[in-house]
């Protein structure tokens, strides 16, 4: 039996020791390490070779979001769950925005944490009940839709072109490219390349690309 690998990264030493000892008791999972901070994981993470990331988002130094973006940047085939005290829109947006499978608050059911874990696994994105709770107001049908000439540029984009290499592509100015790519993020809510690429992923966008994550 194949074992999914797991890093915790939280800066309360009880809160990943709490975490580890739910997860070791599942026979298909096992904590390869348990660190501090950001900086630890982002030196470490090649070596360690995680399938999941459980990532607290505030810690001390470099914080959970520029710690997914830079992880995601380098490794895109790992998968980073969020756990959070944090139940505000802003924050939950900000993380999937960066790049983050799933976002579970810290006071969830023992169980859920496996059940998220499963879920991003699969290559599924998992909020907790309490996540999509307040998300509810925030409905992405609500969002602005993009044009076709942003999906263009976006699946330009996702597939890892420069602004330069999308303006040759699509015979349009550099200074173009980049105010579709502004755009593209306020949109989408999206600060960051590997989120637009997880995104044209979700949305079938990437769909016979042979471009994965």
């Amino acid at each position: 039996m194949t074992r999914i690998r797991i890093a915790i990264v939280d800066d309360h030493p009880m809160v990943a020791e709490g975490i580890q000892s739910i997860l070791e008791s599942y026979d298909d999972v096992e904590v390869i390490a348990t660190l501090a901070s950001g900086h630890a994981i982002i030196e470490q993470v090649g070596a360690l070779d995680p399938d999941v990331i459980l990532l607290d988002l505030n810690m001390p130094g470099i914080g959970g979001l520029s710690t997914t973006e830079i992880i995601l940047e380098r490794r895109p085939e790992t998968r980073i769950l969020i756990l959070s005290m944090h139940d505000s829109p802003e924050y939950i947006t900000s993380a999937l925005s960066h790049g983050a499978a799933g976002y579970v608050l810290k006071d969830v059911p023992t169980d859920e944490i496996k059940r998220a874990i499963d879920a991003v696994m699969a290559g599924q994105r998992y909020l907790c009940t309490g996540a999509k709770g307040s998300l509810a107001p925030y409905d992405s049908s609500e969002r602005e839709q993009l044009t076709n000439r942003e999906q263009t540029i976006l699946l330009q984009l996702a597939q890892g072109k420069s602004n330069k290499e999308v303006g040759v592509a699509l015979d349009i100015s550099v200074r173009t490219v980049e105010t579709h790519r502004k755009n593209i993020k306020r949109k989408l809510g999206i600060s960051s390349t590997a989120g637009l690429t997880r995104y044209a992923l979700e949305h079938g966008v990437l769909q016979g690309t042979g471009v994965s994550l």
